[in-house]
């Protein structure tokens, strides 16, 4: 999946987050979150799972963590990069 515009998805609600994405010439993942010492860990293992699995080589990814689980993290990236890549 090519990311070609900016796309975001989620919300600042607590148990939830907001995935930033736009393009970019490298596949850079930046992680901001309250709960980043005990999880952080598996926050990135979880966005480094679903970039791959959608085939994303390049772009800027920013999620802003505030407690969400792994289901909630994997669909706030896949809406966030669907709308990155729509035309």
């Amino acid at each position: 999946m090519e990311i070609i515009k900016k796309g975001v998805a989620g919300t600042m609600q607590s148990s939830d987050l907001m995935v930033f994405v736009e393009p970019a010439d490298t596949l850079r993942l930046e992680i901001e979150s309250t709960v980043i010492k005990q999880f952080g860990h598996l926050i990135r293992a979880k966005a480094d799972e679903v970039l791959a699995k959608n085939g994303v080589t390049a772009g800027f990814i920013r999620l802003t963590d505030r407690g969400a689980l792994d289901y909630a993290i994997e669909a706030r990236i896949e809406t966030a990069l669907q709308r990155a890549s729509a035309a």
